[in-house]
């Protein structure tokens, strides 16, 4: 029990360090381009919202979720009247 109890701690420590890592760059990343870090974030959020296999969305194509998603950069949707 006790060799398990040291690996269990010795995993969770190195798995906090990992993460702490992690953090540290994207920290980094987001400080160097801001917007690329918000593309990525975004790319990220559709990935797991769009995985399932009957996922359907229905949205407005001003909300800002969907930014980098099916635009190009410098097309904007005109604001409601």
């Amino acid at each position: 029990m006790e060799l398990v109890a040291t690996a269990r701690r010795e995993s969770e420590i190195i798995r906090g360090e990992g993460e702490a890592e992690r953090y540290k760059v994207f920290a980094e990343a987001y400080s160097k381009d801001p917007e690329f870090f918000s593309f990525y974030r975004s790319m990220q959020a559709y990935a797991k919202s769009l995985s399932g296999a009957t996922t359907t969305f229905v949205l407005d194509p001003a909300w800002e979720f969907l930014k980098y998603f099916g635009r190009g950069a410098k097309d904007e949707v005109p604001p409601k009247q």
